[in-house]
């Protein structure tokens, strides 16, 4: 009986470390989604910016530019999906892949590559058999999004240019307050010049270089822009994910926590019961007196 007891005293002395972990990696994932958001309004101010200087740059020219080019459609399709770097965040890259996979079979006669982003994403397209064109690393914090854009942006024209890649799309899970994985897709090219106003009445900027190619440039600086953003509502729409997974995971420990508590208690009561029994059973024997 004390072994017994003694083994569920360890478990619960487990369990309670195991809580202390939940709560832990709670704590971290509350942190840096409330890091990512703080630092959207910045990534979108800056991306107002850029929108504004189409607007200039496209009042330069004599007709806007043309979205999709005639002749292209048909060619090849590249589709960005940023999963989770970690564990522990629910379905989040289930989600995240099944629109990444819905975006693959709704043009079955174009040449498509997934450009995916987050290791763990990355486990689970391998046991889907999705094919992977390119991968890297999801950030690991809110600071290095602009690096990751970066290395997105390099990756998007070296495809463009070399593959032929006339459409990019983008996938990615969005912050909400349902505990549903809500999934917003993009297209970055072609490039959409129509959502931008021309900027009338107002004194054109003086430009160095020819409109075309400032628009050019310019276009370029806002899809990076828009990466920006993507990546920092799935970071912290990740986190937000992974907060939720562990305030479960707290619950079914507190639940297991308060059974082993209970067995506990039931097993040192029948540890002070049987030791009272034998202590009457000792004290009734050496009461009798030999005949």
């Amino acid at each position: 009986m004390t072994e017994r007891l003694s083994d569920v005293a360890a478990r619960i002395h487990s369990v309670r470390q195991l809580s202390a972990v939940i709560t832990a990696m709670r704590g971290i994932a509350a942190s840096r989604s409330r890091e990512a958001r703080s630092q959207l309004d910045g990534v979108r101010a800056y991306a107002q910016t850029i929108a504004e200087a189409i607007g200039h740059a496209l009042a330069f020219l004599p007709e806007r530019p043309q979205t999709e080019p005639a002749g292209r459609a048909a060619q090849g399709h590249g589709i960005i999906a940023l999963c989770a770097e970690q564990g522990f965040a629910g379905t989040f890259n289930e989600r995240v892949l099944d629109a990444a996979g819905r975006l693959i079979s709704a043009a079955p006669d174009r040449r498509t590559a997934l450009l995916l982003v987050g290791d763990r994403g990355l486990m689970v397209a391998r046991e889907r058999g999705l094919a992977i064109a390119w991968s890297a690393p999801m950030a690991a914090h809110a600071g290095q999004a602009a690096s990751l854009a970066n290395q997105i942006v390099e990756e998007l024209y070296r495809r463009i240019d070399g593959d032929h890649m006339t459409r990019i799309s983008i996938v990615h899970a969005v912050p909400g307050p349902s505990a549903a994985v809500n999934i917003a897709e993009k297209v970055l090219v072609p490039f959409d010049f129509g959502r931008f106003p021309l900027a009338h009445g107002a004194v054109h900027p003086l430009i160095t270089l020819p409109p075309d190619i400032l628009l050019a440039r310019l276009a370029e600086e806002y899809i990076f822009a828009e990466l920006c953003e993507a990546v920092m509502l799935s970071f912290a729409a990740e986190n937000e994910a992974r907060m939720r997974a562990m305030i479960a995971a707290k619950t079914n420990v507190a639940k297991t926590l308060d059974g082993l508590i209970a067995r506990s208690r039931q097993l040192r009561q029948e540890e002070i019961t049987n030791e009272i029994l034998e202590l009457d059973s000792g004290a009734s024997s050496s009461g009798q007196s030999p005949r």
